[in-house]
């Protein structure tokens, strides 16, 4: 069996270094619908450099690597107690190498395995069937689009929307209204797999099983196609757009299943996908373990037709010369400042509330000096204790990284931003006590943190979710890190950076981009509250 460990192995790595070329499609058609001169427009060409980072630097294409998910049919007579066993030591190798961040963690104490194992991890559904190999196809799906999923009981009211009934129209509103809760929190632009019917479990099973169809595949049932297609056309003019930031393109793709259910039951479940769609698969000899074909085009078969398409577009600022990945970061929010007529600031840290005050949404801001990452268990720990360090004017950037240690210490293999929302309850609090002047995240932050910002002078910077190579690159050493034993993803990473860019999405004199965008899209959706499709 030590071949079929190398095989899956492979396909772990394929998977989280490596976006199929159906998705990276997808992405570019997205990126030529929007305006380069927009916050979307910077933030869909930053997620094309990050694709093609990660596929050189055979990297992780987003920090959150998600919970390994793995659906294996095999023939009869297979042992899948052996391709169990192989699945689990093939993801320790790749977690030991920087291929997967630790991701299991201990529901109960918060303690993580280190290894991505543990009970209920990773999900490994195995199925017979007559043919005479094996298939095994890999999701990787991060935890912020997972917090997106959700799931409606028919009939319902709907914000917006109104009554949703047992029948297609009230289906449609389901999605509709699924895509609208999302807003930038799941890392849009992204895909959606819908389930209707099942109970509860198998519910949301069928609406994942449907992130497995290739992106442009066509549904077979002509209901179920017709509305495919009216959800990604209605989807992209609710003006959500890529990250939140508004714009063209909220959906790149929506697959929708059937089942049967019990009378009495009628469940529409939405499994929400990020524009980062890990997902690949291969068909493996059973008899030697060797894969014979991949069942999702590689990415990099159709780099190269894509980097051409990229060229064909009229690009809004482009340099002359391509410059070199440290100038990179840098030369993005010139061009971005530059073609939305947005200010570009640059700040060292530590920042003073001055500095602050002058900023406002739409400002690019590039930050040179320390930062410090800081999720769910610092941020709660932080709430009762003293910080390791000095926060005064600090920037606290919202990150989970992908980290490798050797004999020279430890280095960053991917850094891009995690949701910011789940840090609401404990972020104004934590503003206030430590001084903090900004925090880094994706997906904006709620009323409260809002108020602090403007009380004790502070500003929300939004970076591009999923951009974990792009922004690995600005991260020029590490200082030093605290708290490990919460996990490598939850501890404190002090991080010196250099050209550092994002967005001021909320500042310190009460305006919010994101409270913008998600009025302005409610009321659209409102629109569709009578439509016909």
């Amino acid at each position: 069996m030590q071949q079929i460990q190398e095989s899956i192995y492979e396909l772990i790595v394929e998977a989280s270094t490596n976006l199929p070329g159906d998705v990276r499609r997808a992405i570019q058609r997205g990126k030529a619908r929007e305006n380069h001169a927009t916050r979307a427009g910077l933030a869909l060409s930053t997620i094309s450099k990050n694709i093609k980072m990660a596929e050189e630097q055979v990297s992780p294409i987003c920090q959150d690597t998600g919970m390994p998910t793995f659906i294996v049919h095999t023939p009869i007579g297979v042992n899948q107690l052996e391709i169990k066993k192989n699945i689990k030591v093939a993801l320790q190798r790749a977690t030991k190498e920087g291929k997967l961040r630790p991701n299991s963690v201990d529901s109960l104490t918060g303690e993580n395995s280190g290894d991505n194992l543990g009970p209920g991890t990773p999900v490994i559904h195995f199925e017979q069937w007559e043919n005479d190999y094996i298939e095994m196809r890999l999701i990787l799906k991060g935890g912020g689009c997972e917090n997106k999923n959700i799931q409606y009981s028919l009939p319902a009211e709907l914000e917006g929307l109104g009554r949703a009934g047992r029948d297609l129209d009230g289906i449609r509103k389901c999605i509709l209204h699924a895509v609208y809760q999302a807003q930038g929190q799941g890392c849009s632009a992204g895909f959606i797999g819908v389930g209707i019917g099942g109970d509860r479990t198998t519910g949301y099973e069928l609406a994942k099983q449907q992130l497995f169809r290739p992106a442009d595949d066509v549904n077979p049932n002509a209901d179920l196609k017709r509305l495919e297609d009216y959800i990604v056309d209605k989807a992209n003019q609710l003006g959500i757009g890529t990250m939140g930031f508004g714009g063209e393109v909220t959906l790149l793709g929506c697959k929708i299943g059937a089942a049967n259910r019990l009378p009495a039951s009628f469940f529409v479940s939405v499994a929400y996908n990020c524009w980062a769609f890990r997902r690949q698969g291969v068909e493996i000899d059973p008899a030697t373990g060797t894969i014979h074909k991949w069942i999702y085009e590689r990415g990099n078969e159709v780099a190269e037709d894509i980097a051409t398409q990229d060229e064909a577009v009229p690009q809004t600022a482009t340099p002359t010369a391509e410059p070199s990945s440290e100038q990179q970061a840098t030369t993005t929010a010139e061009q971005t400042a530059a073609a939305s007529q947005a200010r570009e600031v640059v700040l060292q840290t530590p920042i003073t509330e001055e500095q602050i005050r002058s900023l406002r949404v739409g400002d690019v801001v590039i930050i040179k000096g320390e930062m410090h990452t800081g999720r769910d268990a610092l941020h709660k720990y932080l709430l009762d204790n003293d910080s390791p360090v000095d926060l005064n004017g600090a920037v606290i950037y919202h990150c989970g990284p992908v980290m490798l240690k050797d004999e020279a210490g430890w280095h960053v293999k991917a850094a891009g931003p995690t949701t910011s929302i789940r840090e609401e309850p404990y972020q104004a609090d934590i503003i206030k006590k430590f001084g903090i002047r900004a925090v880094i995240g994706k997906g904006g932050m709620g009323a409260k943190t809002l108020a602090a910002l403007k009380e004790h002078g502070g500003v929300y910077l939004n970076a591009i979710g999923g951009a974990a190579q792009y922004y690995a690159e600005c991260i020029k050493q590490v200082n030093g890190v605290d708290f490990l034993e919460f996990g490598i993803p939850e501890a404190m990473w002090h991080l010196e950076v250099d050209g550092f860019a994002a967005i001021v999405t909320m500042d310190s004199h009460g305006d919010s981009l994101h409270a913008g965008v998600e009025q302005a899209s409610k009321e659209k959706l409102a629109s569709f509250r009578e439509a016909v499709f």
